[in-house]
């Protein structure tokens, strides 16, 4: 019976392995952790309590590849409640892009998550750690690659800004219209306060105060998260 069980539920198994390709590991490894955790669910389920044996499989099957990326995949060393945290922002995110019609901010993360906002942010740095680059890569950049070893010892000018970068996106994702307009033509494609208000035909010291009052905003937003 046992048996006959598993080869029933072999298409589940791949079913849900194949939830997780693109997340950078090989589909035959998901398979094989996802079969894995099909048998535990098998050797584990009691029918005494009355369940449904796929209410039981189905979380315990998606347990141990969660596990499986939680403990195998991760390029760098990173704290275990960190990893659960970032595998666990995904289904979050996307839950509260549907509530909130954009991206969440980390505090709005962290709340759906019920976890410190100070945890996400970390979370989401830990992610970068997902998978590391040989040092023999080449970068491309400004129509020349450059190998990462010859960068190796260099000083990096924007490596203390990306806690900041992290926390004022998904608020300037969540900026009115015309204040995120005037963000982006300002400081990133580099264009005058005077030039900016010709384009909305108002005044040079208007597009100033939007600036400012812009700025104060995310400033405060992102001190709060």
């Amino acid at each position: 019976m046992r048996d006959e069980l598993i080869s029933r539920c072999l298409p589940l198994a791949e079913h849900i392995a194949r939830k997780y390709i693109g997340r950078g590991e090989n589909f035959e490894d998901l398979l094989q952790t996802a079969r894995v955790g099909l048998v535990l669910a098998i050797d584990r389920f009691d029918p005494g309590y009355g369940t449904p044996f796929l209410s039981f499989a189905i979380p315990t099957i998606m347990g141990e590849v969660r596990r499986h990326f939680r403990d195998y995949t991760w390029a760098v060393r990173v704290p275990r409640r960190l990893k659960e945290i970032q595998l666990g922002m995904g289904s979050a995110i996307e839950a509260l892009f549907q509530r909130l019609g954009r991206m969440p901010t980390a505090g709005e993360i962290a709340a759906e998550l019920d976890v410190d906002p100070a945890e996400v942010t970390q979370a989401l740095i830990a992610g970068n750690g997902y998978r590391s680059l040989s040092i023999e890569a080449c970068l491309a950049g400004d129509g020349e690659s450059t190998a990462l070893l010859d960068l190796l010892g260099a000083e990096q000018s924007a490596f203390g800004t990306v806690e900041d970068r992290i926390a004022v996106k998904p608020l300037i994702e969540a900026l009115p219209e015309r204040d995120r307009q005037v963000l982006n033509m300002r400081f990133f494609d580099s264009q005058s306060q005077i030039r900016i208000a010709e384009s909305f035909g108002v005044s040079q010291m208007q597009i100033s105060r939007i600036l400012s009052r812009t700025l104060n905003t995310l400033r405060e937003q992102a001190l709060r998260d």
